[in-house]
């Protein structure tokens, strides 16, 4: 059995994370489903552990989900981190450029040198083609860089001209990040379903869900406030499925 909690864990959240997981194995345990003791901190790669028939519970993202993920895993619930302009269960990317740019909104962008995390992340990359595409606006993929605070000091080293991060992340790189001081929000995207919490396929949803429900519900205010919890919500998978995916495709980065 694996258990992963990967997209907002880093140092500071980390201790938290743990204290989550705990709270929800113990409520999977009760209900007779065996779960991991720790987190899985170890994946070099994380689809095939997301398509592992012994996921027990992970954390995923809207592109790989609608791309590859939804006809093999379970949609469990959406966590709510209480972003502003967002609907419950929501999340945008933020663009980001360096402060002492002297361009002024995303139009001016058109052509620059565009950061990605990755070319299968929604708030990376699908988001902010389909936003730049609405624009009539290019945003080529310059840079792959393998995570959103690689972005982002991508943008500030200026590697490159623009990224576009997590809504979530990018709360959590200015609040233990100084240096994001050297960044600028210049336009934001259209809120989409939030990055859902799944588990293998065939297993019940209504089980998992209540399990991490109640240990959000049983976090203390100092985690929550670490994570930026506010609740669990139900996003229905077809939700998940509606959201467009861009006409560009990241190219696939390159291998030793």
């Amino acid at each position: 059995m694996t258990a992963s909690l990967p997209m907002y864990d880093r140092a500071e959240t980390a201790a938290a994370n743990d204290r989550l997981w705990a709270g929800i194995r113990d409520r999977l345990r009760q209900a007779g489903i065996d779960a991991p003791e720790a987190l899985n901190r170890d994946l070099p790669e994380m689809m095939p552990h997301w398509l592992s028939p012994d996921l027990v519970f992970s954390q995923t993202c809207g592109f790989p989900y609608r791309a590859k993920l939804h006809h093999h895993v379970t949609l469990v619930g959406t966590p709510d981190y209480g972003l502003e302009g967002c609907p419950p269960g929501h999340y945008r990317s933020v663009f980001v450029a360096r402060r002492d740019d002297p361009r002024e909104g995303l139009q001016a962008f058109d052509g620059a040198r565009f950061a990605y995390n990755e070319g299968l992340s929604q708030s990376g990359w699908a988001a902010a083609q389909v936003h730049a595409e609405g624009l009539g606006i290019s945003l080529p993929a310059s840079l792959c860089s393998g995570g959103h605070r690689l972005s982002a000091h991508a943008v500030l080293e200026g590697a490159a001209d623009l990224a576009a991060l997590d809504a979530v992340t990018w709360r959590m790189l200015s609040r233990w990040e100084p240096e994001m001081a050297g960044l600028r929000v210049i336009a934001l995207t259209e809120p989409t379903p939030g990055l859902p919490f799944i588990t293998a396929g065939g297993r019940s949803v209504d089980v998992v869900f209540a399990a991490a429900e109640a240990a959000i519900e049983a976090l203390s205010p100092e985690d929550r406030d670490l994570l930026g919890l506010r609740g669990l919500v139900r996003i229905a998978p077809e939700t998940y499925l509606a959201v467009p995916n861009p006409m560009a495709v990241a190219p696939e980065p390159p291998t030793d």
